[in-house]
C-alpha cells in the first residue's frame, strides 16, 4: 500500500507491479473514507499532500 502525492504516482504504480507483478487499484483520497485507517499526512516519497492510495 502507497499513499503518494501526484508526483510519484508512477514510482508507487512501478514499485506495486515489481512487488505484486499485479495492477493496483487506484483511490483518490478526497474521495474515500475508512473507519479504522486515517491518511498519512505526507506522501510515502516526500513532504507534499498525499492524493493517492495505490493497493
Amino acid at each position: 500500500m502507497y499513499v503518494v502525492c501526484n508526483d510519484h504516482l508512477e514510482v508507487a504504480l512501478e514499485e506495486f507491479i515489481d512487488t505484486y507483478e499485479q495492477s493496483p487499484d487506484i483511490y483518490e483520497l478526497n474521495k474515500i473514507s475508512f473507519t479504522d485507517w486515517t491518511s498519512p499526512h505526507s506522501c510515502e516519497f516526500c513532504e507534499k499532500i498525499p492524493r493517492f492510495l495505490v493497493v
